[in-house]
This record gives structure tokens, C-alpha cells and sequence, in this order.
């Protein structure tokens, strides 16, 4: 064994820069995977700690390369204004994109801007407009606490990882592990080929109940968004995934 191997092997108090990617491998020796623990759960500790007490908060999803010019980050922008403006605290993955329009829009409303971060190679500056932010190394641990703390979700245009959140969010709702929350969908021209998947494929074959269709509302307005999420329902006759 090298005098680096050692180091590695005693060191346990710091993540290896690919921690997440070498927990996920495999196994490994246990005083590795008792670490690992540990600082999943100093994780979790970290992000009871500083978003305790948010009151009444929507999570916002969505891509981290829409520019300040496209459609989608003012229609994030002024969804985070109107959620603000109702009294709810806007949470987001703390990025740029869709997520710092949100929180941007929060702000702008007088309300409280909440960041989870992710360490990642790129897109992982938190952006300028949070009141409040915790940085989270493992993707799970983050997650848990977007969904936590909130009583409803806005779903906006996004790639894998809006994808994956949303989808975590709405098997839970399925199975009944969280109540069923609002979940909106904005941004209906990027949604449509979806919507048509949901019915055409996986409904037709069965993978999914109708109801299940039923966990989405689809809107553009910011006004009916808001109001569905007061309503507190996941769907309304605002439409949903029909």
C-alpha cells in the first residue's frame, strides 16, 4: 500500500470528488460505506437545519439554460412574482435557468427565495437572488428536501433532471408516500408530446391508471397556476393531461 492508498484509506472526513459516483457503483469496504453515511446524513442534518420554517412554499422545476431572453425564464420570473405576491415561499435547485427566473421573480414579489444547490462540474453557482440557500453533494438528499417542504410543485420546461424530480414527485403522490399536492405543468407547447405519451402509450397499455393522468394540471397562465395551487387540488377546471 502507498503512502496515498493510506491517506485515502484513514481520510474518511472528506468525499472523494467522485464520492456519489463511487457509492453508487457498488460495494465497498464498510468504513468507506459507514463514512459515506455519515455524510448523508450531516446532509440531511445541514438541510433541516437551515429550511425549517418556510411556511407556505411551491418548488419550482426546471432547465438551467434558458437565458434571461427566452420565454420560458420570464414565464418563470413572473410565476415566481405571483407566488410571492399569494404569500408562498419559492423554492428552486438554486441554479441558473428556469430556477434562478423563479427565485428572481420571488424576490421581485417581496417574497422568500429558497435555493437547494447541487455540486456539479457545470451549472452549479447558486444564482444571485436567493435569501437562503444549502448546497448538497448527493443528488437523493436534495431532492428530499424540494419535495419536503412544499405543499405544491411547478413543473417548467426542462431536461433529465426536471424530468426526474417531477416524476419522483408524482410516484409519490401515486403511492400515497406524500399527500397529493398540486403539481403544475407550464409551458403546454413543450408538455404536448408528453401529454399525447401518457395517453397513447402508457394509459393504452396500461402502465398507469387514468387518475393517474389526473395528478397534472396544464397551464400557462400564472393566474390559474396560482389558483390551482390555493385550491390546493391537483387538478381543476383549469385542464389537466387530457
Amino acid at each position: 500500500m502507498t503512502h496515498d492508498d493510506a491517506r485515502k484509506t484513514t481520510d474518511l472526513s472528506r468525499p472523494d470528488p467522485d464520492e456519489e459516483k463511487q457509492f453508487l457503483r457498488g460495494s465497498r469496504d464498510n468504513p468507506r460505506e459507514l463514512a459515506t453515511a455519515g455524510r448523508v446524513f450531516l446532509e440531511f442534518v445541514r438541510g433541516f437545519e437551515n429550511l425549517g420554517g418556510l411556511g407556505r412554499c411551491v418548488t419550482v422545476f426546471g432547465s438551467a439554460r434558458f437565458k434571461e431572453d427566452h420565454p420560458y425564464y420570464q414565464l418563470a420570473r413572473d410565476l415566481g412574482r405571483g407566488l410571492a405576491e399569494n404569500g408562498f415561499t419559492v423554492m428552486t435547485g438554486g441554479g441558473p435557468g428556469i430556477m434562478e427566473a423563479a427565485n428572481r421573480g420571488a424576490r421581485e414579489g417581496g417574497g422568500t427565495s429558497i435555493g437547494c444547490n447541487i455540486e456539479l462540474p457545470k451549472e452549479q453557482e447558486p444564482n444571485p437572488y436567493l435569501d437562503r440557500f444549502v448546497e448538497f453533494e448527493y443528488f437523493f438528499v436534495r431532492k428530499v428536501m424540494l419535495v419536503k417542504y412544499s405543499e405544491a410543485f411547478v413543473v417548467m420546461p426542462g431536461g433529465l433532471g426536471t424530468l426526474d424530480e417531477v416524476f419522483e414527485t408524482a410516484t409519490l403522490i401515486q403511492t400515497g408516500k406524500i399527500e397529493r399536492f398540486p403539481i403544475i405543468a407550464m409551458g403546454s407547447d413543450f408538455w404536448e408530446p408528453l401529454r399525447g405519451f401518457t395517453r397513447d402509450s402508457m394509459l393504452r397499455e396500461k402502465t398507469i391508471d387514468d387518475s393517474d393522468r389526473e395528478l397534472f394540471t396544464l397551464t400557462d397562465s400564472v393566474e390559474e397556476a396560482v389558483a390551482a395551487i390555493e385550491s390546493g387540488k391537483g387538478q381543476s377546471s383549469i385542464g389537466t393531461m387530457d
